[in-house]
């Protein structure tokens, strides 16, 4: 549609716009490494709701839902949109668990070492590492994607881009900087979107010749009862459910909230903001398909509404797939650096405060240059979060009962995790097959720790009781 010059002029242009944002609010901003990993009780319960919805809704949208729904019809749909809220609803009571217990914690790996020990913490901190990776490779991958549909850009000259930008504002500002651009991109991200729907509704010429070509082609996409895509929505809801406890971004966020019942109100009305985005925009697949379209089902919506798009709303999705995913990827980046500035000073206790801050600050651009080569392979992003969304739903139990049992111990949720995780993993499709029994994957990998649990408990009466109070004992300020 446009030649390469052009769409990396404003892919530059905008990406630019973005990072000078967040740099000069984090000059005159500019705190201490507790305020750069937390940013602790300065968030209203607004701006907790619109960083959430910014750096949940990545580009993936985009992408992810309408390719869910061309196989998985309205029951992907809606399972899709049920799940992007749910773990904003489950970090409700998690999230007030953990800042009564650790009043003064950063992150969720601290939790855990304290808790459980060194081996689960580095499984732990794994899986959130390999989550978080996959979540920054298929953010960088989806903005690629669709910057190819507007030119033939090679997909690694995208994503150097957007990731450098991003890394700039980010690391330079550390938390707050990611929550003040995510305000910024939310204004980006709400018009075009509606206008987006908009475009799209009369592309497709509304709902009639939508449902007359689902009738004719595929009645089981709109059939609520059929079996897969019943199967497809829970799939669905499952995985995104225990993924999103995983992610240090949200957990920084429970402590940057100004108090509880901020916390509360912000992740509440960010769930229920997120769940009417992701089922609209899965709606273009059902569209895609009843249209007649074939091929690359990723591609739904952009093969519905490009026929009619008009020049001025294609170079505006620019802006727009940068708002989604540099949101999301600050987010990620803001989330790695204070793994790395927590961890670290367990890690070595001696190192000062300043060398704590350049490693957090530096450390990811040296862990962007896999992400980039990921990226420019184009592989499937909905495939990457699956895999992803696997790993967490091992840990998700082992790691989260702790919080309430005191009995609960390393040597279990260790046991647990791993089992799960296998026997998930022999379940799981490999890339390019059909998810036959991707449900079953996940099922299993989330609810044999709990089985694996309860019998460690029953058998091993004797199990010391673990005392709550060395929660607080154990963390302190970063900048001591």
């Amino acid at each position: 549609m446009f030649a390469s010059s052009t769409t990396i002029f404003w892919l530059l242009l905008f990406s630019t716009a973005f990072t000078v944002s967040g740099m000069l609010y984090a000059r005159r901003d500019r705190g201490s490494l507790e305020d750069y990993v937390v940013a602790r009780n300065s968030q209203t319960a607004t701006a907790t709701m619109l960083t959430l919805v910014a750096s949940s809704l990545g580009a993936w949208i985009l992408f992810s839902p309408a390719q869910a729904a061309t196989w998985g019809g309205m029951g992907a749909v809606i399972g899709y949109a049920i799940g992007a809220m749910s773990p904003r609803l489950l970090m409700i009571p998690l999230g007030k668990r953990m800042r009564d217990l650790i009043p003064q914690g950063h992150s969720l790996t601290e939790f855990v070492i304290l808790r459980y020990g060194k081996t689960m913490h580095a499984l732990a901190l794994l899986i959130m590492l390999f989550y978080m990776f996959i979540t920054l490779a298929a953010e960088l991958t989806a903005i690629a994607k669709l910057v190819t549909l507007l030119a033939p850009v090679p997909l690694w000259v995208t994503a150097v881009i957007v990731m450098v930008s991003t890394l700039l504002y980010t690391s330079y500002g550390g938390l707050r900087a990611s929550i003040l651009t995510d305000k910024i991109q939310m204004a980006v991200i709400v018009p075009l979107l509606l206008i987006l729907v908009i475009v799209g509704w009369r592309a497709v010429g509304g709902v009639e010749p939508v449902l007359t070509g689902l009738q004719a082609h595929a009645p089981s996409l709109i059939d609520l009862t059929d079996p897969i895509g019943v199967k497809a929505g829970l799939t669905f809801f499952v995985a995104i459910l225990l993924t999103g406890l995983f992610h240090q971004g949200n957990w920084q966020r429970v402590y940057a909230a100004r108090d509880t019942p901020t916390m509360r109100r912000g992740f509440l009305l960010g769930g229920l903001v997120a769940a009417p985005v992701i089922f609209v925009m899965g709606l273009f697949g059902l569209a895609f398909v009843g249209l007649g379209h074939t091929g690359d089902g990723s591609v739904a919506l952009f093969s519905v509404i490009m026929p009619r798009i008009p020049a001025w709303l294609a170079i505006a999705l620019i802006p727009l797939g940068l708002a989604l995913v540099m949101s999301t990827a600050d987010t990620t980046i803001s989330a790695l650096s204070s793994l790395i500035a927590v961890d670290g000073r367990r890690l070595a206790p001696g190192m000062t405060r300043a060398t704590l801050m350049k490693l957090s600050r530096w450390l990811i651009f040296l862990l962007a240059i896999p992400v980039i080569l990921v990226a420019a392979q184009g592989y499937s992003v909905l495939y990457l979060f699956l895999l992803a969304d696997l790993f967490c739903a091992a840990a998700a139990f082992p790691v989260f009962f702790g919080l309430f049992s005191r009995r609960h111990g390393g040597g279990s949720a260790v046991a647990s995790t791993v089992c799960g995780l296998l026997a998930g993993l022999m379940l799981f499709p490999a890339p390019g097959e059909k998810p036959v029994y991707l449900l079953e994957s996940f099922l299993v990998a989330a609810l044999l720790p709990v089985l694996i649990t309860a019998l460690i408990l029953k058998l091993r009466p004797s199990l010391p009781n673990y005392d709550f109070a060395d929660l607080k004992l154990g963390v302190h300020n970063l900048d001591d």
